[in-house]
Order: structure tokens, then sequence, then C-alpha cells
């Protein structure tokens, strides 16, 4: 597959990537996917309370407001607290009536990507170790810390199988300080899970890490690469070569909220 030419073929392919990564983790943590036509919803009773994991994903808005109900009593019927719809953020009417359904926006990530083609060369990293190994515990806890969530939050990570991923960890002094995974989606290299320690933050080991993984992608024949950013990770990413292909807007319902 060629990369993709306007703007909303990029959204399109980033957006082509996330149901089948979530459904991985809700299904190999003992969850289910919830299906109807165009809707998926990722159902992960091992995190409860983060919406993230319990992600809902729609081509149609008309078709995700009649599954609604449906959707809300499978979370219900798995004991999750909280999940979150994945809105584009051109899509008005869609937000509107989630928000008189009980959601509220929650965050506002960006969707990035870029041809591998186009990476940018930072050279080779410095002042710490690069390790790859298969050691999902490992990234979901770097993930609980950096991001500051209580132990076992990520629980559902660390036991999900993810066939074909490349787990990566920035090391100083023998100890994991930075971490991220590469996903294999056709031929697309979808980047999940990068966190950094605070104590390790702004020494440019996120971007040796992602130029590193991302250098291997390109070795393996993936044409692409893209992912969901935070606003703490896009300078990272943009420094790469990734560039800005809009906001999801992720309206999240709370129960008891």
């Amino acid at each position: 597959m060629n990369a993709p030419r306007s703007d909303e073929d990029w959204r399109d392919l980033v957006r082509a990537g996330m149901p089948p990564c979530w459904g991985l983790i809700a299904e190999g943590s003992g969850g289910a996917v919830f299906e109807s036509g165009g809707v998926s919803a990722a159902i992960v009773p091992k995190a409860p309370d983060r919406s993230v994991f319990n992600s809902v994903f729609y081509e149609d808005g008309e078709e995700l407001l009649g599954a609604l109900d449906a959707v809300a009593a499978a979370y219900e019927d798995a004991g999750v607290n909280a999940w979150t719809v994945w809105v584009p953020e051109g899509d008005v009417e869609t937000a509107a009536a989630l928000g008189r359904a009980g959601h509220s926006l929650d965050a506002e990530p960006r969707y990035m990507g870029m041809a591998l083609s186009e990476l940018r060369d930072h050279g080779a990293p410095g002042g710490f170790e690069i390790a790859e190994r298969e050691d999902y515990a490992g990234m979901a806890d770097l993930n609980e810390i950096a991001y500051g969530y209580p132990p076992g939050d990520y629980a559902a990570l660390a036991e999900a199988p993810m066939p074909g991923i490349r787990i990566y960890f920035a090391e100083l002094d023998g100890d994991a300080v930075a971490t991220l995974g590469v996903w294999p989606h056709e031929s697309d290299a979808v980047v999940v899970w990068v966190a950094t320690l605070p104590e390790a933050r702004n020494r440019g080991i996120a971007t040796g890490l992602m130029a590193h993984a991302l250098r291997n992608a390109g070795d393996d024949g993936f044409r692409t690469t893209t992912l969901q950013s935070t606003k703490l990770g896009r300078p990272v990413y943009e420094k790469l070569g990734y560039r800005d292909f809009g906001a999801a807007h992720m309206y999240e319902r709370r129960k008891g909220a």
C-alpha cells in the first residue's frame, strides 16, 4: 500500500488500525468486543475505570447512535464504569448527540502519521541503552508510572498478547525509563503505549527510542506509521517527521458522573 495522499485518507488510515488494536487488548485480557454494523466497542473489565481501554469506534454517526443503548448495556453488564467514544473533530452532530446522552469531552488526542521514507534521521541514540523484549508487564508498569495511574490500572495491557508487536525500552543504568510498542496493521506500523518517566523527559530519550523503532519498522517492510498523540507527545513526533491530521474528540461516559 502506498502512503495516503490526502489528510482525509491519513485520518482513515489512523482510524482503521484502532478497532483491531483495542480488540486484541479486550479479548486478550478476558474481555470482549461488541460489534454492530460499523460500530466496534472494546469491553475491558480488567480496566473498569479507565475509559481509554473501553473505547468505541464507528464509521457512521447515525449507526453509532442507534446502537448506543446496546453498547451502554454491554458495558454495564461487564461491570465497566467508564467508556469513551472516539469522535472525529468534524462530526459535530454525533458529538452533540453524545453530549445529550450523558457523555462529556474528556480528551483531544491528535491523529498523526507519516511515510516511513520521511523519517528524520536523528542518528544513533546516546546516553542510554535500547532493549527489545516481549515484556508486556514492563510496558504496562511504565505507562502507569509515567501517566500517574495506580498500580494495576494497566493490567489489561500486561495480559493481552498482540501478535507481531515489537516492544522497546530505553534504559539508564540498567533501569527502564521509557517504552513503546510498534504493532503491525497491514503495511502500517502503529505506534502504541509510548511512555517516558518524568525524570527522564526532555533528554531526547523518547525521540531516540522512537527513531530506532521506526528504522526497524522500515527495514521490516512497513510503508507508513500512525499513532494517536497526546499534547505532551506531539513535539516528539513532529521532530521525527509525523504530521498532524486533526483531533479525535474522546466523549466519555462515566458511571455516577
